[in-house]
């Protein structure tokens, strides 16, 4: 089997980080200018490693393998949030390259087709997961009209900065593509809590969120009658509360549910507010916790309205993103890796965090890896994986991929 090249591989993953570093963490959104160099310098290393290298329009990375056959594509995106992470994404970007070089290296894998990719806006700058998306056709003329990030910035104007208007947009296919695989840090305590050191997800969360806005009565805090006031953001709280209340009792053990943003206004201490707003994300791998949340809150926004004062409306957020499955297939070549190389310390789990795994799955067979976030973090600048994980996780995903491809083509 191929043997990756530790210092090699942490030295990529290093130089990485330092584009748009900022102190522990990265600041590299999608289409920014560090994000771009970034892509620039990856398609170089592609190029290195023996793969034909494209930058598409809309900034996804591809690096072809030149070798016949059934490919499978290997990556992740190289994005980050605002103030994100130096391994989330950047792991698994990084990991394909040293993959791809490995199998070129060892003779009983050189001749192995293996495709690598860093995928686009993972993160949602603009659209969620949007290069995997364009990748497989799956991005439509109404996700990108209109689009903006958090600060009004067009998506047409951000490709345009980024020299992409009018750059081809690349598509996949099953008939090149045998299957998908992606490694990521595991962005939560489950790997650590339990002490293992692989894990191989089974499958990715369904995602659906929730938009309220809530519409009462501007006026002054020292002279409105507490009787006579519609307080929106007395209206939210009592929303807020009554969620947190009711959504255990038909969660999950996996569930989970964020309230991560909201608006006040005029949000000045001596006014009653009259306008506020509020985000209500969930997730879970089954659809009937998610279907219980909805009709939860239809209930609960019923009932408030009822009583009047405060009208409410609810409304989706986001485009809802169902459960996906992992292939099995696919997985039991990373299971027979994760066994030979960290025999009894790798264990099955589902991913709470949405991937592009579960977009590119609608197309083609995929499979996940794991590797332990310290402390369970991610998002922010302290996300950090130990080196020996980071070694490992490689190297149990290059065995998988090269039997992967290998039985993709008859030659397992």
């Amino acid at each position: 089997m191929p043997a990756i090249q530790p210092e090699r591989l942490l030295a990529d993953l290093r130089h990485l980080r330092s584009i748009g570093a900022q102190g522990r963490g990265v600041v590299r959104p999608a289409f920014s200018a560090k994000d771009m160099e970034a892509r620039r310098w990856l398609k170089e290393r592609f190029e290195v490693a023996g793969l034909d290298a494209t930058i598409d329009g809309v900034g996804n990375v591809l690096g072809r393998s030149r070798n016949a056959g059934r490919a499978l594509l290997v990556g992740s995106h190289s994005d980050t949030q605002p103030t994100g992470g130096w391994l989330d994404g950047a792991l698994g970007v990084i990991y394909a390259l040293e993959v791809a070089r490995a199998l070129a290296a060892d003779a009983a894998t050189a001749g192995l087709p293996v495709d690598i990719v860093s995928l686009q806006d993972e993160e949602s700058r603009f659209v969620g997961c949007l290069g995997s998306r364009s990748l497989i056709g799956g991005l439509t003329a109404e996700m990108e009209q209109g689009a903006l990030d958090k600060d009004g910035v067009r998506m047409e104007d951000a490709l345009r900065a980024a020299g992409l208007a009018g750059v081809p947009r690349l598509r996949i296919s099953r008939e090149r593509y045998a299957g998908f695989v992606e490694a990521h840090i595991e962005q939560g305590p489950t790997l650590e809590d339990t002490g293992k050191r692989i894990g191989v997800v089974t499958d990715i969360v369904g995602l659906r969120g929730i938009r309220f806005e809530f519409r009462g009565q501007q006026n002054h805090a020292g002279t409105t009658m507490m009787s006579r006031r519609r307080d929106a953001s007395g209206a939210l709280y009592e929303l807020a509360h009554r969620i947190n209340s009711e959504f255990p009792k038909v969660a999950g053990e996996r569930t989970v549910w964020t309230m991560g943003r909201l608006k006040v206004e005029p949000n000045a201490t001596s006014i009653v507010p009259g306008y506020a707003d509020l985000d209500l994300q969930f997730r879970d791998a089954s659809e009937a916790p998610l279907d219980a949340f909805e009709a939860i809150v239809e209930r609960i926004v019923t009932e408030m309205n009822a009583r009047g004062g405060v009208a409410i409306t609810a409304a989706p957020a986001r485009a809802p993103i169902r459960p996906t499955r992992m292939d099995d297939g696919l997985r039991a070549h990373v299971e027979r890796a994760a066994e030979r190389h960290a025999p009894g310390q790798w264990m099955r789990l589902p991913s709470g965090a949405f991937h592009d795994a579960g977009i590119i799955s609608a197309m083609l067979p995929a499979a996940m890896l794991f590797i332990p976030s310290i402390g369970g973090i991610s998002h922010d600048f302290a996300e950090d994986s130990r080196d020996d994980d980071i070694v490992l996780g490689c190297q149990v995903l290059a065995d998988a991929v090269a039997s992967g491809v290998a039985a993709a083509n008859g030659r397992d």
